[in-house]
């Protein structure tokens, strides 16, 4: 728990400055390799994969998926990169005159397309006229629910959610996670209006809580489902305390893109 503590205190002021006051491909960049490191985790790291050339493709799709996000690339090279991608995962399988297993290459299609179109939800935000505003949205509502699902989970917890694939989360600890997104909903409601002169749509913001933490939650259990299929306790090693990059970003792969929809349905701040 301390060491936790003390790499969230170092991490949090970094990633504070790379999406408020860097330029925005800082961002873009940061995801991008983000993507990359999970699709190493993903494939390298459960031993689902154990290809390197399959990882490194994976892996250079992840980080261009970020940058093709960053300079809003058209529409048709999205689908040649995607067109490209899959094109170099089937001429594996076909060079390897069928010891190459296609469920192997579909997990690399996840890792390579699916996953970072998800987590790249934060780069497309940010470049929005007001996106530095709402970036922020997606971990405000995944780790305040984590924090409350955690102290509501410890002091309160008693009915086990899913005990095979996550044997501390409780419902008690789900209902604690919402109630802490919604509170750090209202609080950030409050500065953007009171702060910013944003027209805040607090209704809306409590459905922005209740959403993002039930995502978060959903994130999690399946990030730790293939964990436990695979055998493995976490993704890597790379966060002191807290192990790979899918072990602390699981939620958000799920959360982000869910705060772009949200955002781009039911915006709860305009000017």
């Amino acid at each position: 728990m301390k060491t936790r503590i003390i790499v969230a205190v170092v991490a949090i002021p970094l990633l504070l400055i790379c999406l408020l006051a860097l330029p925005t491909v800082c961002t873009a960049v940061l995801v991008g390799l983000m993507c990359a490191l999970a699709a190493y985790e993903l494939l390298w790291g459960t031993g689902i994969v154990r290809h390197m050339r399959l990882v490194t493709y994976t892996a250079v799709m992840g980080l261009l998926t970020a940058l093709w996000c960053h300079f809003h690339m058209s529409y048709a090279a999205a689908v040649l990169g995607i067109l490209v991608f899959t094109a170099v995962l089937f001429a594996e399988l076909l060079s390897a005159r069928g010891e190459l297993p296609f469920e192997k290459i579909a997990v690399c299609f996840a890792g390579g397309v699916i996953i970072p179109m998800m987590l790249t939800a934060l780069v497309r935000i940010i470049t929005w006229e007001e996106g530095r505003f709402f970036v922020l949205l997606p971990f405000l509502l995944a780790f305040t629910s984590d924090s409350g699902a955690y102290f509501a989970g410890r002091f309160l917890g008693k009915h086990k959610l899913a005990p095979v694939i996550s044997p501390n989360k409780t419902v008690e600890g789900v209902a604690g996670g919402v109630a802490g997104a919604i509170v750090g909903m209202l609080i950030y409601c409050v500065v953007l209006d009171l702060a910013f002169r944003f027209r805040v749509n607090y209704l809306f913001a409590l459905a922005y809580g209740i959403l993002g933490s039930l995502g978060a939650v959903f994130g999690d259990l399946a990030f730790s489902a293939i964990k436990r299929q695979t055998g493995i306790k976490d993704y890597g090693n790379l966060i002191p305390g807290h192990g790979g990059v899918l072990d602390r970003f699981d939620s958000m792969t799920v959360v982000a893109p869910l705060t772009e929809a949200l955002l781009l349905l039911i915006p709860f701040a305009v000017r």
